[in-house]
């Protein structure tokens, strides 16, 4: 099988704003934008669909150019190849594909092995039954909710004890996004260490149920830590396939970081 890489790709971010207007995509109600969504078709039709993900995008404090990473099965060079070939001019307004760049990952992945880690995160829990939150509409089976208040909700301060993951204290949305991480990542690799460095809410825009475009609210969480590795295989798996859901619109790619101290369990 072919390694797995990690790409490069710089964006021209106000190219992209443009793209987006003249397809009219990304645009939420009340007047954000998800960049995500526009990113997720943008590569699609340059290099094909799901080839870049998960996918992640760190934009400049500037906001003028940003770097999407992802990985792929294919190195840069294949890549390239693929854009030019299909690619429509006006994508390579967007992206510049002559800076795009890459690494093959290492496949010799050891148990044990302590790394950093950095993920944007979507944490959300699909419902299997309605759940009410008090004096608003209750969420139907199949909802997307936020972790954090499907917590809330389902383990009033009274119920939690001590071997809840709070440990009988308040819930945090720092102890409820690490245990959701370590739910997801259970068998590939233990978490050591995590951190909620950051928090928003997030308006994606989604094809809707009837065909148009529909505004779905939800966490954007950004979590640092230390983990380390169980499975080699399911860790393998877990950094090419991505963590949680939305992992098509820019969240769920484990990027990897030098553990403190430099510890590799080399």
């Amino acid at each position: 099988m072919t390694a797995l890489h990690l790409i490069r790709l710089p964006v021209d971010m106000k190219a992209l704003f443009r793209w987006a207007a003249e397809r009219n995509l990304g645009q939420t109600d009340g007047g954000g934008f998800d960049d995500g969504r526009v990113l997720h078709h943008l590569l699609s039709e340059a290099f094909g669909k799901g080839r870049l993900q998960p996918f992640r995008l760190v934009v400049e404090p500037r906001g003028g150019r940003g770097s999407l990473y992802a990985y792929c099965r294919a190195d840069a060079a294949g890549l390239r190849d693929e854009a030019h070939a299909v690619a429509p001019p006006e994508h390579l307004g967007v992206i510049d594909l002559a800076a795009l760049a890459g690494k093959p990952m290492p496949d010799d992945w050891r148990t044990g092995r302590r790394l950093g880690f950095e993920i944007r995160a979507r944490p959300v829990r699909r419902l299997l039954k309605p759940l009410a939150e008090a004096g608003k509409r209750p969420f139907a089976e199949g909802d997307e909710v936020d972790a954090f208040l499907v917590a809330v909700l389902r383990h009033p301060v009274e119920d939690r004890t001590p071997d809840h993951p709070s440990g009988g204290r308040e819930l945090s949305r720092e102890v409820v996004y690490a245990g959701w991480l370590a739910e997801r990542l259970a068998g590939a690799a233990t978490l050591a260490a995590v951190r909620l460095d950051s928090f928003r809410r997030h308006a994606a825009s989604r094809k809707g149920r009837q065909g148009g475009a529909a505004t779905l609210e939800g966490p954007d969480a950004l979590l640092r830590g230390e983990l380390e590795i169980g499975d080699p295989e399911a860790f393998q798996l877990a950094l090419e396939k991505g963590v949680g859901r939305h992992r098509a619109y820019g969240f769920g790619m484990l990027m990897l970081r030098p553990a403190a101290g430099g510890s590799t369990g080399c």
